[in-house]
């Protein structure tokens, strides 16, 4: 006995794939921007989802996610350009801050974690 395959059958699978890829990479988008913390709405409005071949990414061109995702430890905020800092509201100028952190909320991890029903 002997089976033949289709040659096609690549090309088909290939194009299935792509389509539930697709489908995949725009729900995990849209529970992140769920998931996202809105401040100004930038970093939600950024989270995109894009298929390519068959590699997938959902992701943000924000340079802050990383903080928003992961939070961030105490540190010491310093002038860059400047000797002090001052911000309205401030009783004076100041030579440097020390920030207590921020907490993480994470908006990635969670979407990519979820269990996903294929469709």
């Amino acid at each position: 006995m002997s089976m033949r395959l289709d040659p096609s059958a690549d090309a088909h699978l290939d194009v299935e794939l792509h389509r539930v890829m697709v489908h995949l990479g725009q729900d995990m988008a849209a529970v992140a921007q769920g998931l996202a913390r809105v401040n100004t709405g930038r970093l939600k409005q950024s989270i995109v989802s894009e298929v390519n071949g068959l590699v997938m990414r959902v992701s943000t061109d924000v340079s802050y996610w990383r903080y928003v995702e992961y939070g961030t430890g105490p540190h010491i905020i310093r002038p860059k350009t400047k000797k002090a800092l001052y911000w309205e509201g401030a009783a004076h100028p100041v030579a440097q801050v020390n920030h207590p952190g921020t907490p993480a909320f994470p908006f990635l991890r969670p979407a990519l974690l979820r269990q996903w029903a294929l469709r």
